[in-house]
């Protein structure tokens, strides 16, 4: 059993991290997982458990987040609208305010040291009185560790070493970067989120020869809808009257609209930008191109890269050693070589502020939803951030080749007939055999038939990846590729020409080959070129196509190797045969086995199949292998960042913690060394968001 809690006001990815092993330690949830991003717990309870569950949740939640409100999410149609909480600036503002009356006063002697202690005292309340309260229920709880406990612990070791100031300046840094955390987090999230708006929540629906308004959810599949100019499409569907330019900008990432008529297929999120469209509805609401969108992007936060993770068990035993460390400098120093008190729970109190480990479990995170945010503005939609981190490990891209390279569309471009037939018989006999079938090879023989005539077809069977066999007009046709014609024991003349052949048999005897063409399309080669100079060693093609077309697809491309004449099954093992860390790229339903069994699977999004969309871990909703450099190079500014961030958090503050344990670095640089630190490192992380 499933259910998914609404955490409002939830900004802190090290407390979302908390939340998240808390719920998870809980006997009988099965699985437990913080969505940052729309601000939700979802948890995965036991089938036999009867408590609860919602008294548990506020428990765990409010012990780290006390100000979070929590309510149960009562399915997909239920989306709040998280709004940035600006409610911090005032107590900030206030307490700086105060503290610099205070910084004033302590410059004049004449004026009593009491009078600057109090109102530095009521600057500190005012800044640091919530971390004061949340450090002392969690001490109660048992949970010691976090960043309120040593804020706490140094801010008022500071105080009762007499660095009043100093003491008012830590807590009144440490609430600017945490405001600083919360803007950095909200704009990551407005980033991602702004996609909630392609979905419309009504549909002008015709029903009674009438146009009525009403949900979009109530909306059937085969109902006509009235679209006008400026209104988003609201269900998917086909055009079945007007003409209009479509704005696609939030599907694609493709700024320049499309034209669709009678006939054309819309999906919803689409703008309508000019003209009024009726469109037969063809799916339902949540089954619509733009719900699956919402939900591929809103899951994504929940599958964390293996860096997250590793961050976020770091700062589990990390934090407690520091504190250890901090308290062994305040107090062996003085106990063993009899040295100053003061001084070395100075040190110590340096060395608390300093250690606190925001800087990576806050830009961590953010770097990895801003990666996602920024591609999903180009109409790349990664399932997760380890999809995003696993994509600097390939090294190898293998590409389905039809509506992948090509663009599906086939032509018939030649017909070569045998002695005993005319190239209207073959192409008559193959039509009126392939009449049955919805394959686009089908249809592009029924096109350059035009009229077939009167027939009738019995016994009609598809054979996968040969091709079809019928009785028409008590005559046996068969029609595919060279694999049925040898299964059957039919000889071949034969033909140099370049293209995908369907032979065609009557009665056993060899009739002709049809010769037929798929375009390739446009920006592929230099797709390809851009692909190998992001760092892909190699590139290969599968395909199920003829050798001869394979290799003629393969060398105008410039991809490295090619494979042809497979079966869907036949994929799979070429792929397994693949050395290295691979990623597949394809569209068809056939492709979902190999995009599943693939390192990290990449689908075609706006016109592949539902099920290759389901299996795929990236989808390219453009449709176009030219949103793929983009990705790798999305992937790789990511993982830059990420380690900048590691390198330069840990290094500056490994440099800080052995001044201040020197005595060198005093409370001022400690508040670089926390705050200032954390402060640049999720600038840094930010500027993911403009990549």
């Amino acid at each position: 059993m499933e259910k998914v809690f609404v955490l409002k006001g939830l900004s802190c990815p090290h407390c979302s991290a908390k939340i998240e092993t808390a719920a998870l330690n809980l006997d009988f949830v099965k699985e437990a997982a913080v969505n940052l991003i729309n601000q939700t717990l979802t948890i995965t309870l036991d089938e036999a458990y009867k408590g609860d569950i919602n008294s548990e949740i506020e428990k765990i939640v409010h012990t780290y987040e006390p100000d979070i409100k929590i309510s149960e999410k009562a399915g997909d149609a239920d989306r709040e609208e998280h709004e940035e909480s600006r409610g911090e600036i005032l107590p900030i503002a206030a307490g700086a305010a105060v503290y610099a009356v205070g910084l004033i006063l302590s410059y004049f002697t004449s004026i009593n040291g009491y009078i600057t202690l109090v109102v530095l005292v009521t600057a500190y309340l005012i800044l640091g009185g919530s971390v004061l309260i949340q450090a002392a229920k969690n001490i109660v709880k048992g949970r010691v560790f976090d960043e309120n406990f040593l804020m706490t612990v140094s801010t008022l070791g500071a105080f009762a070493i007499g660095e009043y100031p100093e003491a008012v300046a830590v807590m009144l840094f440490y609430r600017i970067g945490e405001f600083f955390e919360d803007l950095a987090v909200n704009r990551s999230r407005r980033s991602i989120s702004s996609l909630l708006d392609i979905r419309p929540d009504s549909a002008r629906v015709i029903r009674s020869d009438e146009i009525i308004e009403v949900a979009a959810e109530t909306v059937k599949a085969g109902e006509m809808i009235i679209v006008k100019a400026g209104e988003r499409v609201p269900l998917d569907g086909v055009v079945t009257d007007g003409v209009s330019m479509l704005d696609t900008s939030a599907l694609t990432g493709e700024s320049v609209p499309r034209s669709v008529s009678s006939g054309d297929t819309v999906l919803s999120g689409s703008i309508n930008v000019d003209g009024v469209l009726k469109i037969e509805v063809t799916k339902e609401f949540y089954e619509s191109t733009a719900s699956k969108i919402i939900d591929l992007v809103e899951n994504a936060a929940s599958k964390k890269a293996p860096t997250e993770n590793f961050i976020t068990t770091f700062s589990r035993y990390y934090t407690p050693i520091v504190v250890i460390l901090a308290l062994m400098l305040a107090v062996f120093p003085p106990l063993i070589f009899g040295a100053a008190w003061g001084e070395w729970i100075r040190r110590g109190c340096v060395f608390l502020v300093i250690s606190c480990p925001c800087a990576l479990v806050i830009s961590i995170p953010l770097t990895f939803f801003g990666g996602i945010g920024s591609a999903s503005k180009k109409g790349v939609l990664i399932k997760g951030g380890n999809y995003l981190e696993a994509l600097n490990k390939i090294d190898t891209i293998v590409f389905d080749k039809t509506g992948t390279l090509t663009k599906g569309v086939f032509k018939v471009t030649d017909v070569i007939p045998s002695e005993e037939f005319t190239s209207e018989d073959v192409l008559k006999i193959a039509a009126q055999a392939e009449s049955m079938s919805n394959h686009p090879i089908a249809r592009s023989i029924e096109n350059a038939c035009g009229e077939i005539g009167e027939y009738t077809v019995s016994d009609y069977r598809e054979i996968a990846g040969h091709g079809v066999s019928a009785t028409v007009g008590g005559a046996e046709i068969l029609a595919g590729s060279e694999r049925l014609m040898k299964k059957e024991n039919i000889k071949l003349a034969a033909s140099d020409c370049e293209g995908t052949k369907v032979y065609v048999a009557k009665n056993k005897k060899y009739a002709g080959v049809i010769i037929i063409s798929d375009e390739i399309k446009d920006g592929c080669k230099e797709a390809v070129s851009e692909i190998k100079k992001a760092g892909i060693r190699k590139t290969v093609m599968l395909t199920g196509d003829n050798e001869a077309t394979a290799k003629s697809v393969a060398s105008e491309l410039g991809i490295d190797e090619y494979k042809a004449e497979l079966l869907p099954d036949m994929k799979v093992k070429a792929l397994e045969d693949i050395q290295g860390s691979c990623t597949f790229v394809g569209d068809g339903i056939n492709d979902a086995p190999v995009l599943s069994r693939a390192d990290v699977g990449i689908a075609m999004g706006a016109l592949g199949s539902d099920a290759a969309i389901e299996a795929a871990d990236i989808v390219l909703m453009n449709d176009d292998v030219n949103s793929l450099p983009q990705a790798l190079y999305t992937a790789k500014a990511t993982k830059r960042i990420v380690i900048q961030n590691i390198v330069f958090a840990l290094g500056v503050k490994a440099l800080f913690l052995i001044f201040g344990a020197f005595g060198i670095a005093g409370m001022w640089e400690a508040v670089f060394g926390d705050v200032g630190v954390m402060v640049i490192a999720v600038l840094n992380a930010m500027r993911i968001l403009k990549k």
